[in-house]
């Protein structure tokens, strides 16, 4: 039986980082994929917890070992996924969320077609840009190079299986479990976690 991978993708700001926190405290069936990123930790962010926090020449030697799944650069830090966790936790089951870019999205979906994408939009633009200032984390400089990426990122969407619009996080909320549900109810997967099911109703 191989676990269901999940993968969100957003704009800074559109609410995805909120929205999976709910999603896994409500799932914990699910496995939040801890990526790997040269940024300095926020405030409170915990290394191994939030992020595995490492420096450019830590990350460049993991990459060129072929370690990371995916990898992409996104506003001027880089961030990848471990490849040998991802498959030992899809190989005996584990459902696996990845909260990654566009970029690494599109990796990722390469070498699992059959994973499930998922896309947070903001309701507008007004409020995206009105959400990353509030948070009071990034500098005026910083805030300016999220916004002038966020239309190209937005662009992506189309590519992915779902997209939720995260204007009210309790409908949102609920609209994320609903695509985490369905997936669970695909018949492969029904099979695979209910095989005696299958074999009583079927004559197998």
């Amino acid at each position: 039986m191989s676990g269901i991978l999940y993968i969100v993708s957003a704009p800074s700001g559109a609410g995805k980082t909120t929205l999976v926190r709910a999603l896994l405290r409500e799932d914990p069936a699910i496995r939040l994929s801890v990526s790997y990123t040269t940024r300095s930790p926020r405030e409170g962010e915990e290394d191994g917890v939030a992020y595995n926090f490492v420096d450019a020449a830590r990350f460049q030697a993991m990459r060129e070992a072929g370690e990371f799944l995916e990898w992409a650069e996104v506003h001027g830090n880089y961030y990848a996924t471990s490849r040998p966790w991802l498959q030992a936790q899809l190989a005996k089951g584990q459902d696996v969320l990845l909260e990654i870019d566009w970029q690494g999205a599109a990796q990722v979906r390469a070498q699992f077609p059959e994973a499930v994408s998922i896309f947070i939009l903001p309701p507008s633009y007004a409020v995206l840009e009105q959400r990353l200032r509030g948070r009071g984390t990034d500098s005026a400089e910083v805030i300016a190079r999220r916004l002038a990426a966020a239309r190209d990122e937005m662009r992506r969407v189309c590519d992915f299986d779902y997209a939720i619009i995260n204007n009210d996080l309790p409908i949102a909320l609920l609209d994320l479990q609903a695509v985490t549900r369905a997936a669970r109810l695909r018949t492969r997967q029904t099979q695979e976690r209910n095989p005696a099911v299958f074999v009583d109703n079927l004559g197998q």
